[in-house]
Parts: C-alpha cells; structure tokens; sequence
C-alpha cells in the first residue's frame, strides 16, 4: 500500500490528469489517472503540483531586523551596509536564531523548501555564523538550509578577514563568498575573487560571490569569476550573485562577457525585488533598472535563477518569503511578459534555482524526494499571476503545511463578489 497518492494534478510541463504515488518519502510512479490504495489520498482537483520553491540568495543573518537599531531612510546598499554595522555590535545570538525560526515558518507555508543564506563572517566574534549553524540543525528536518560564508566587509579589506572566513568554513559552513566590489581598489576585488576561488577549490566547496551589486559599468568581478572558475575547473559549482553592474556595461562589452560565462559553467542570481529597489539611487531621470541581462543570460544557456535577498532588514523594509512575488517582480523588470518568459520566471523560483542550489533528489520525477507543493492555480503563468495560494506543501511524503481553498462567490446580480481569503494554517514543526 502506498503512503500517499495524489491524483488528477496538472504539472508545470503542461501535462494533466497525472497522478504521484508516494512511498517512504520518494515518489516512484508518476503517470495519467494512476489508481492504487494508499493510506492518504488527495484529489489536486485539476491544480498544479509543482517542486517546492528555492531561494537561491538570501541574508537569513539579518531577517526581520527592519528597524534595529534604525530604519534605511536613502534606502540604499551603503547605508544598508553601513546599518548593519551599527547592529552587529547589538546582535544577540537568541534573537537572531528566533528571527531565523521564524521566517523558516514562512517560508514552509508558502512551499519555500530550499534557502541558501549568507550569512556575515566579518566580524572574529562569528556569532552570525553560530547562530544560523544552530538554526540549519533546527530546521533540518523540514528545509534544505545552505550557509554561505560571507565576508560583508570585504575579505581583504577587513582585518582578519580571511581567517574569519576560513574559521567560518572550519565549523561547517557550505559554501565560499565574497563581496570583490566592495573591496578598497579593483584590484583587490579582482585578487579577492583569486584567493577566494583557490580555497574553494582546495577544500573542495562551491563558491557563491557577491559580484557587480552596483551601477557602475566598469564593476567587471564577474569575468574575473569566469576567468577562474575555467582555470581551477570549478565549472559548474560557482555562481555569481547579483551582478547589476551589467546592467549599465555597453553592449560591446557584453557581447564579449555573457559567453564568458556560459564556457565557464558560472550560474547567476538575480534578485529582483532588491535589484529594483537597490540601483539607480544616484540617477535622476532616465533612472536605471539594476538588474542583470536575464533574457540575454538564459538566450547564452547560463542557467539563471531569482532570489529573495531581502525580508524586512536593513536593505529591505519588505518582503514575506513568497518566491512567486520574486518572479512576479523578476518578469516585469526583465520585460519577459512571454508566455516563454514567464514561464522561465517560474522556473527561476524552482528548478533553475534548485540547480544552482546542487539539490538532490528534487523534481517531479520516479526516484526524487515526494517534496512538493498544491497551488490553487491551472498552470505556473496563472501561479505568479495570482501568487497563487498554496493549498499543501509535503517534504518528502510528509504533510507541513496547508492553506483552504480560496472560493470566489457570487453577488446577488450573479456577477463576481467578495472573495474570502483564509490565512495559512501551517507552523513548522521542529
């Protein structure tokens, strides 16, 4: 007898009537109108069952903070970063697990399964870092938790800073950043990216960097971590995150840096809903957008994914976990208003990101993890249209989250009326 099966589900490639049988958490049969016993079985009724979302760049460190000690008034990165610092020193490691908890509580109900977080090694003390150690322990059961260990600061620029970082990975950090734009020259940002590519390689860690986040077209730290990935053959285990600076490059340039990447195997991360907000503070009018080439990337065949970044911090006084608002927001600045374009929209927020990420066993697919979540929509252009309520959301078999269907009723003239929203009921357990 089965655990679970799930029937007449439509999926995101368009196929409907699908029915996923469940058995020890993994899916092992998916095909049309499938009907075996099974301990639970849910009718999809028609909606879409999709992988979980991922979010492939995120700060988990400084979540809910919005307003400690004060609140970004420019709304800049600068003073952003500069905010930080002054809460750094304030910064107690029960307060930063409990934000952490519960923004991962969010983030289940709204079928947000994978995080990569960076999370800041500058300061010798590492609170950051052991605090969200013990938060990826917490939250083990019910999401994938990937920890970057990120030198805010600048890894040269920093006293200690490299040590910090190489500490940082010692306790069982994943993954290699940096930040070579905020570095005091170019030319440290660029031996920044060197010497941080080399340890990744001799530990045998992906590496995730900062690269470009700002408007200035000669910002080029991402053909650096092209240039490097080739050379220590990290082909496919870096990403560049960010990377607005390619918004304002000339085309010529361009031309030459997007098949760079593409040889190098280096994915990149957009994140629209700062991206947005972030760049172009300098401009008057025509202000800039910021954020990178996506259609231009994704045409190269770079795999490119969307992140949140940001959820009510010292950057970003907004934000819910909700990755179908970061798609949502990804497709109106990059213009891919396509029924292609939105749909790899989708994808940015899913497989795109989960491929970034080097998940494992994800997908809709016989032999990967039964993770995945009902959304109250017919297909994934309808889901970021309506950032469609997430009606269940399962980590490998096992039911975390659900939400009641939204039901539209009638006004007495027959047309439309009141639509009746019901909060999510979920709580993650730990």
């Amino acid at each position: 007898m089965l655990d679970l099966l799930i029937t007449n589900a439509t999926l995101p490639d368009g196929r409907t009537g699908i029915s996923v049988a469940v058995q020890d958490g993994r899916i092992t049969e998916v095909t049309p109108g499938l009907q075996a016993p099974a301990h639970e079985t849910v009718d999809a009724g028609g909606y879409l069952l999709s992988p979980p979302f991922c979010d492939p760049h995120f700060h988990m460190d400084a979540t809910l903070s919005y307003g400690l000690p004060r609140v970004n008034e420019s709304g800049t990165l600068l003073e952003g970063i500069a905010l930080w610092g002054e809460l750094k020193p304030l910064l107690k490691a029960e307060d930063l697990i409990a934000r952490a908890l519960a923004y991962c509580d969010w983030a289940v109900a709204r079928g947000l399964l994978a995080i990569r977080s960076h999370v800041d090694t500058s300061d010798p003390s590492l609170l950051p870092v052991q605090a969200l150690l013990e938060v990826k322990k917490r939250v083990t059961p019910y999401l994938d938790l990937q920890l970057v260990a990120f030198p805010q600061d600048g890894v040269l620029r920093t006293p200690g800073g490299l040590d910090n970082l190489q500490r940082a990975l010692d306790l069982g950090v994943d993954i290699v950043g940096g930040i070579p734009h905020f570095e005091r020259t170019m030319a440290q940002g660029a031996e920044s990216v060197k010497l941080l590519c080399e340890i990744a390689a001799a530990r045998g860690k992906l590496v995730d960097m900062h690269c470009d986040e700002t408007d200035d077209p000669l910002s080029r730290h991402i053909e650096t971590l092209a240039f490097e990935a080739q050379r220590l053959g990290l082909q496919g285990r870096v990403n560049g995150s960010h990377c607005t600076s390619m918004h304002s490059m000339d085309n010529y340039y361009v031309s030459k840096l997007i098949p760079l990447i593409a040889e190098s195997g280096v994915s990149v991360v957009a994140n629209p809903l700062i991206n947005i907000t972030l760049q172009g503070r300098h401009d008057t009018y025509p202000k800039r957008r910021g954020m990178t080439r996506v259609p231009e990337l994704m045409a190269a065949g770079v795999n490119v994914a969307f992140g949140h970044d940001c959820v009510m911090d010292p950057w970003y006084g907004m934000g819910s976990g909700d990755m179908l608002e970061v798609a949502h927001m990804g497709l109106h600045v990059a213009q891919m208003t396509s029924q292609a374009g939105i749909r790899a929209c989708f994808d940015a927020v899913t497989t795109n990101a989960a491929k970034v990420m080097h998940l494992q066993g994800y997908g809709l697919e016989p032999g990967c993890d039964a993770s995945f979540v009902l959304l109250q929509a017919t297909d994934p252009i309808e889901a970021i249209r309506l950032r469609a309520n997430r009606l269940r959301v399962w980590r490998r078999g096992r039911l975390l989250a659900q939400t009641p269907e939204i039901v539209a009723t009638l006004g007495l003239d027959g047309r439309p009326g009141r639509v009746t929203f019901s909060a999510s009921s979920s709580k993650a357990p730990r």
